[in-house]
């Protein structure tokens, strides 16, 4: 495939902890931190290594609150909530949270768009000692109904619009409350109105009252603040359980601990080399990601930033937001990138306060970049990483080195030039996957992170990821995993033989691809085919193409050969049922 993407890798091991590595190596053939041809390439003020103090992730509020009080934290609809504000409302929810029964050992869902209500649910699991158990509003209600039985979660925070679809879950298993908050008094009379219809629509005239299950999340930030005393081990207490495909086929849970997260969060303090307390950060990408998380939140409490949030990404509100806040640092996805570029030709503007736009998630399109980068923002940098790492790996110096690049693979260093997988340490690896040994074992061997992702690395240390070893499609930032599509497919009516393929798009990535074999006689229908995966998968995981097909290669083992799936389509959408 050519989904080329470049990026730069400067963090490196050091023996006074270090930062992150992506490195082969040979062991008789270690090349000593200063001799590192990557470190080069970057400004002199920024450091090779960083300490690590050995607290939890939630000091990072806690310092910006005391550090800069009255700084805005973040804003939402133009109400702003300062880092004192933000810091007072999670201490008064953590409390309550206790009181409900969090604590050191047990999960917190969180089940949100980006709102400041997020944050404040976020910071107070952390002082409990709880785990946060990360949600996406695109789950339906048996998938999170799976992920709260897998892990045991006892309470959910979450919005109201999405309340129902815990409503079933609450009344049996392990989940026994649900914290439900809303947007409606925070946005202007017609939002506010269109709010409450679609709240209504989806959960009827019946009204979510305050019970022994269900709580209303503004009474709880009113509570008095209650003295907590959790004794966390950053090294081992696991912060965030992020769901995701990992480096293999099937869905699982990342475990981030404190120091992972903290670690990540210091390392892009350092490469971003912007002054403590002056800048703001675009916060559109979801924060039940690690890449929204780490990059939108964590990342802006270290360098005392403002976050400014908006729900979700709407093209000409952001493009609004940006230009009203002259917000400065914008963590992005190339499709984010596109559908701006796609409004700003109709309503240009210029960007030139934006010192940097950050791409990551998948190969940006260089015209995409081209015509981005006519707009005015001073840098467009990529990057990459993953939730088995906080997630940032890689990411390219932010000035005039900023450049395509190379990389070498596994426990034996390759040749400037070689392709090989990408493997990588550091303090912000995962400390392995939730409830499965089996699979943390292949990932983890020994101190390295195996990501699957082969890559090239040049002689000055730029990296390219030229593939991936495994058939994951990354859609629009979101990892799809074929096997988890292709059961929901077989369990389709009138379907006999079903396989899924990521498909080159400019704008996602890759598009999800399902070709499907008709049961004999039965007369088959992409829409019929669409309409049971609206029912059961999450919006970015449904095929948005869909080709009936009269047999699926396979191999002498009767193995559906994906790989020459993809080889057939070169890219370009096959007859059947597209969906823009």
């Amino acid at each position: 495939m050519d989904a080329s993407r470049s990026f730069h890798r400067r963090w490196q091991t050091s023996p006074r902890g270090g930062n992150g590595m992506a490195y082969l190596h040979r062991a008789n053939a270690a090349v000593p931190l200063w001799q590192r041809a990557w470190l080069d390439a970057y400004p002199c003020d920024v450091p090779s290594s960083i300490p690590y103090p050995r607290v939890p992730v939630s000091a990072l509020l806690e310092n910006a609150a005391q550090r800069l009080p009255e700084r805005t934290a973040c804003s939402l609809f133009g109400v702003r909530t300062s880092f004192a504000q933000l810091a007072e409302k999670a201490r008064r929810f953590a409390g309550a949270l206790s009181r409900l029964g969090a604590a050191r050992g047990r999960r917190v869902g969180l089940l949100f768009p980006n709102i400041p209500e997020y944050l404040i649910a976020l910071q107070g699991t952390w002082l409990t000692g709880a785990t946060a158990l990360q949600l996406s509003p695109l789950m339906v209600p048996e998938e999170l109904a799976k992920w709260i039985e897998k892990t045991g979660c006892h309470l959910v925070v979450t919005l109201d619009l999405l309340a129902p679809s815990l409503m079933d879950i609450l009344k049996s298993g392990p989940l026994e409350h649900v914290v439900v908050a809303s947007l409606a008094e925070r946005m202007s009379p017609w939002r506010g109105w269109l709010y409450r219809a679609e709240r209504l629509r989806r959960r009827g005239p019946l009204r979510l009252r305050d019970d022994r299950h269900v709580h209303p999340f503004d009474l709880l930030i009113r509570a008095r603040p209650r003295g907590l005393s959790t004794a966390i081990v950053p090294e081992e207490d696991v912060a965030v359980l992020a769901p995701t495909g990992g480096t293999t086929a099937s869905p699982k849970a990342v475990m981030l601990t404190h120091r992972n997260l903290l670690a990540n969060a210091l390392q892009l303090r350092a490469w971003g080399r912007g002054d403590e307390g002056t800048e703001s950060v675009l916060a559109v990408l979801p924060f039940f990601h690690a890449y929204g998380l780490t990059v939108g939140v964590l990342m802006s409490l270290a360098m005392g930033s403002t976050i400014h949030l908006h729900p979700r990404f709407e093209t000409k509100p952001v493009l609004e937001l940006l230009s009203r806040e002259r917000i400065n640092l914008v963590p992005a996805v190339p499709a984010m990138l596109a559908a701006l570029n796609r409004q700003l030709k109709e309503e240009p503007r210029d960007l030139s306060f934006v010192r940097a736009v950050i791409s990551g998630a998948s190969a940006l399109d260089p015209q995409v970049r081209k015509d981005f980068a006519g707009y005015g923002p001073r840098h467009i940098v990529e990057g990459y990483g993953l939730s088995e790492a906080s997630a940032v790996t890689h990411v390219n110096p932010v000035d005039e080195r900023n450049r395509p690049g190379t990389i070498a693979t596994g426990r034996e260093e390759l040749p400037e030039g070689a392709v090989g997988e990408l493997v990588i340490r550091g303090p912000q690896v995962m400390k392995g996957y939730f409830d499965n040994p089996e699979e943390t074992a292949r990932a983890l061997r020994g101190d390295w992170l195996y990501t699957g992702d082969l890559a090239r690395r040049d002689r000055d240390g730029y990296f390219t990821i030229v593939d991936r070893k495994k058939d994951i499609i990354k859609t629009s930032g979101f990892l799809v995993f074929p096997a988890e599509v292709e059961e929901v497919l077989m369990r389709c009516p009138g379907v006999a033989e079903a396989a899924v393929i990521g498909v080159a798009d400019a704008e996602r990535g890759e598009n999800v691809k399902a070709m499907v074999v008709a049961q004999a006689g039965v007369a088959l229908s992409p829409a019929a085919i669409e309409a049971y995966c609206q029912q059961h998968l999450s919006k970015h995981k449904r095929p948005r193409q869909i080709e009936i097909v009269k047999e699926l290669p396979k191999n002498f083992l009767g193995k559906v050969q994906r790989r020459r799936l993809r080889e057939s389509q070169n890219g370009t959408p096959a007859n059947g049922h597209v969906k823009a």
